[in-house]
């Protein structure tokens, strides 16, 4: 198995730059992030460049945060700053070499929100391919994020097949799947083809994954025995320093 340092979460008082260059030192294999846009992308390139490590991918911009904005995709009547931060994350994903944007769709809810959502992913897919990068969408509990528009994986499913971009994927994300619906090796291996990245926490604490209810040897072994190569996320958040909570890392690197 190879891993992913989400660097939202991991290493999060460092910057960008040096989180990148600790995730090299704790043995993971790529790195992705949240929303790099305050560091610049000069700064992260050569921090990969010296690392060796891939950035696979990074989020749209939220909108207000002080509002309590968690993106714009399928807010209607602002598409206009929906595609400004769909733009802004492919600049800066092609700068950084970033392969995958996910592009978040905010609260919302409704006939209106469906179609703004549709169409904004149909333009964020159309100008990936130009690109080579591609876009993914992630459905989010309703416990941490009560009134997203996107909760479950088969309303995703249901939106990528009215999109039918070649390019358009599902973020797995074990945790939020675990919450809303359960039954995650079923579900990752009937929806592996149309996966285009998974990460995981541990449930309910979103903690490291090496506790709580989901046995994550298990999971790891079914993704692997589905065909899955890339690197899978750990976008958890540490209970102390980050480097205090890596032994499942060092027993899965040791286990290979």
């Amino acid at each position: 198995m190879k891993f992913s340092a989400n660097l939202g979460f991991l290493w999060a008082e460092l910057s960008l730059p040096e989180a990148i260059h600790e995730a090299k030192s704790a043995g993971f294999d790529a790195v992705e992030c949240h929303w790099p846009y305050d560091t610049p992308s000069d700064d992260v390139a050569q921090a990969l460049a010296d690392t060796g490590l891939p950035m696979l991918g990074l989020n749209t911009r939220r909108g207000d945060v002080e509002a309590g904005e968690n993106g714009l995709a399928a807010l209607p009547e602002r598409e206009t700053e929906a595609r400004a931060a769909i733009d802004e994350a492919l600049n800066y994903a092609s700068a950084v070499d970033a392969k995958k944007i996910h592009v978040m769709a905010g609260f919302a809810s409704g006939g209106a929100a469906q179609s703004v959502f549709l169409s904004n992913l149909t333009y964020a897919c159309t100008q990936a391919a130009e690109l080579g990068i591609g876009i993914l969408i992630e459905p989010l509990n309703h416990y941490d994020a009560p009134g997203y528009f996107l909760s479950t994986t088969t309303q995703a499913k249901g939106i990528m097949e009215s999109v039918d971009a070649t390019n358009l994927q599902l973020m797995f994300d074990c945790y939020h799947v675990q919450l809303m619906e359960g039954d995650l090796t079923h579900r990752i291996h009937d929806l592996y083809p149309l996966i285009g990245h998974i990460q995981f926490a541990s449930v309910p604490d979103r903690g490291s994954p090496d506790h709580g209810e989901i046995n994550y040897a298990h999971v790891f072994a079914e993704i692997e025995k589905s065909g899955w190569h890339g690197p899978i996320g750990a976008e958890y958040k540490p209970n102390g320093p980050t480097a205090d909570t890596l032994e499942w890392l060092q027993q899965v690197k040791a286990r290979a």
